[in-house]
């Protein structure tokens, strides 16, 4: 008998999440939808694998059983998917660069064609990551390397561990504001002045990159409000021009997102935006290295270069 994997996934969310409604948000899918989806799996499999009650989903045995199991499998078949993809890519000399909203800014393109400058026979293809995973399709292994908004996930781990950064560059933060707001006609605003404003924010999984977003370190301790989420640029310009909230934002978003209905002001008091390049240590090769060999170099000059990674003498990526 084969279960689709699709139902395990269906299945480890309603598990770990302990209620239909909190797992299908998580999917992203239509309640009944999911209730129909745990229904498959329990005819497939001839038992019943959840007690339901107003309270939640709890496991029977059997769900247990499965519960146990699972989690392994799917975190083995994304690992073994992964690296199939990865290798393909290395074979048809393809780099996998991710990268969020406007990546390096009118940088990427020199980025591009620097890398490509020193591995001619290679091509480096863009893929844009929502905000839901600040690290660009790295920690899910969607892409060999990626252009980041600091902070990253990972970044402040050991090598072997998390992700590698280096810092490129950095830009102020602005705020983008309805054009209808109070604030939209001034030249610049001090961030106190939007502490009580409702914000545009991105998913609470994000961590500390939506805390920097939000400027949780500027606030003082005094609570945010939250008046959308999103993760899309689009979905977020619209927030803000329907006056959903407001959102600290890189200055270059007046030049990369410009919307009717959506003004761009400096903001004082709040520490810049900083882009950057990140790695996984135990997976980049060649290629990656000299990606961010060309970053550095079309950021911060041609001498630059990242200190650990191994010099020009690099056999060539296989």
């Amino acid at each position: 008998m084969d279960v689709d994997t699709r139902l395990l996934r269906y299945f480890v969310a309603v598990a770990e999440e302990g209620t239909l409604t909190r797992a299908a948000e998580r999917l992203h899918v239509s309640q009944p939808a999911l209730t129909k989806q745990i229904r498959q799996l329990e005819t497939l499999l001839g038992t019943r694998l959840f007690t339901r009650s107003r309270t939640g989903m709890a496991l029977t045995g059997a769900g247990r059983a499965l519960a146990g199991r699972a989690p392994g499998l799917l975190a083995d078949l994304d690992l073994a998917t992964r690296a199939t993809r990865a290798a393909a890519a290395r074979a048809r000399r393809v780099l996998r660069v991710g990268y969020l909203a406007s990546a390096a800014n009118e940088a990427t393109q020199e980025i591009v064609a620097e890398f490509t400058r020193r591995r001619p026979d290679w091509r480096a293809e863009m893929r844009q990551a929502t905000w839901a995973d600040p690290t660009g399709g790295l920690a899910a292994g969607d892409v060999d390397v990626a252009l980041v908004r600091l902070p990253a996930p990972g970044q402040d781990l050991p090598a072997q561990d998390g992700l590698r950064v280096a810092e490129l560059l950095t830009e102020p933060r602005w705020v983008a504001l309805p054009a209808t707001h109070p604030l939209a006609g001034r030249e610049v605003v001090p961030f106190p002045e939007l502490l009580d404003e409702p914000f545009v924010a991105a998913p609470a999984g994000t961590g500390l990159w939506r805390d920097y977003w939000l400027a949780t370190a500027e606030r003082d301790g005094r609570p945010v409000r939250v008046g959308a989420v999103t993760e899309r640029p689009d979905d977020w310009l619209s927030a803000i021009a329907n006056g959903y909230g407001v959102a600290l934002a890189p200055a270059s978003a007046a030049r990369f997102y410009a919307r009717p209905g959506v003004v761009y002001r400096p903001v004082r008091d709040v520490p810049p935006s900083r882009i950057g390049v990140a790695w996984a240590p135990d997976s980049a090769g060649p290629a990656v290295r000299d990606f961010v060999r060309a970053c550095l170099a079309v950021c911060r000059g041609p001498a630059a270069r990242e200190p650990s990674a191994p010099g020009p003498q690099d056999p060539p990526e296989r």
